[in-house]
């Protein structure tokens, strides 16, 4: 498969370059902008697009490869590949799903805990020598709260799972109930933040769920309320979290995306009842290399004309 042209959008895992470089003729982008010679010389030998949450298969880089094939991401979410551009030129796509449910429900429940629990303020506070002159406030517990969450898919339902051990009641919106025994369902966004003290987003991002979480969701939520967000930036209206954050509408916020990366509103920054990860929910070395492999033997299994492992299109 030496001689198969691969490109690779951006910078994103070594271990996965590598290994895409040991077994394909690999094209890294960051270095042939699409509208270069070398890549335009080029282009006729790529068959397949390695992309990810940062940079995927827009149309003009679709349409700059005339015999691309297959588009896979290193990444659950499909909202950098034009889909329809795909499936209208016949080309699969394929992503990285359930290898990284775990890591992500993990990170989710982490930030809940943080926040309610002032774990990186508290940090903040030992380092900065303040506790030798001050006693730190209380936090709030996590075991008991009501917890909703928005996308019970994989990494909702992971969620779920570890948020029962704590012993917090589930309510759950989704696009079909999903008739699991304990949960309960909502009909609606508002109705699921109304009737929970901690709301996580972790559906994926299309155009019906896009600012999902919108002023009315978040005055649902309250001014005791917690939101923690997994999904992606744009599932929450950004500007209106902000304000009910700053007005004290909200009670805290556990971020691991955001709607303009890696550009955070510096708001944000000065609030301590805020938990800020840089969009690495998945970024753990397991799941790393589970993501990577499954690129790769998905790219392997498409050149060998068998079936795809997680096919999207």
């Amino acid at each position: 498969m030496e001689s198969i042209g691969v490109a690779m959008t951006t910078q994103m895992f070594t271990y996965l370059e590598q290994n895409l470089e040991g077994r394909f003729n690999l094209f890294k982008l960051w270095n042939h902008p699409l509208d270069s010679d070398f890549l335009q010389l080029n282009a006729q030998s790529v068959r397949a697009v390695v992309g990810c949450t940062k940079s995927g298969a827009d149309a003009r880089l679709i349409d700059t490869f005339p015999n691309l094939e297959i588009v896979a991401t290193f990444s659950v979410g499909l909202d950098k590949i034009d889909l329809p551009k795909c499936l209208e030129k016949g080309i699969r796509v394929v992503n990285t799903p359930d290898v990284l449910t775990d890591d992500v429900a993990d990170a989710a429940i982490g930030l809940a805990m943080a926040v309610l629990r002032r774990i990186s303020e508290s940090d903040r506070f030992v380092r900065s020598g303040s506790w030798m002159k001050n006693d730190f406030g209380l936090g709030t517990r996590f075991n008991g709260k009501s917890v909703g969450i928005i996308g019970l898919g994989r990494i909702g339902s992971a969620i779920a799972k570890r948020a029962v051990a704590f012993g917090c009641p589930i309510g759950y919106f989704s696009r079909t109930e999903k008739h699991h025994r304990g949960y309960k369902y909502f009909p609606s966004v508002l109705d699921l933040a109304a009737n929970s003290q901690i709301l996580f987003v972790s559906c994926t991002l299309t155009e019906e769920t896009k600012h999902i979480v919108n002023r009315e969701v978040i005055d649902a939520l309250g001014p005791n309320g917690i939101l923690i967000n997994v999904g992606r930036g744009a599932h929450v209206n950004e500007t209106e979290l902000v304000s009910a954050l700053l007005e004290r509408r909200l009670g805290g916020a556990g971020l691991d995306v955001f709607e303009n990366e890696p550009h955070v509103p510096e708001q944000l920054l000065e609030l301590n009842n805020v938990v800020l990860l840089p969009h690495v929910g998945t970024d753990t070395i397991e799941t790393s290399i589970a993501m990577a492999d499954l690129v790769i033997r998905n790219l392997e299994a498409h050149f060998r004309n068998e079936p795809l492992i997680t096919p999207v299109i």
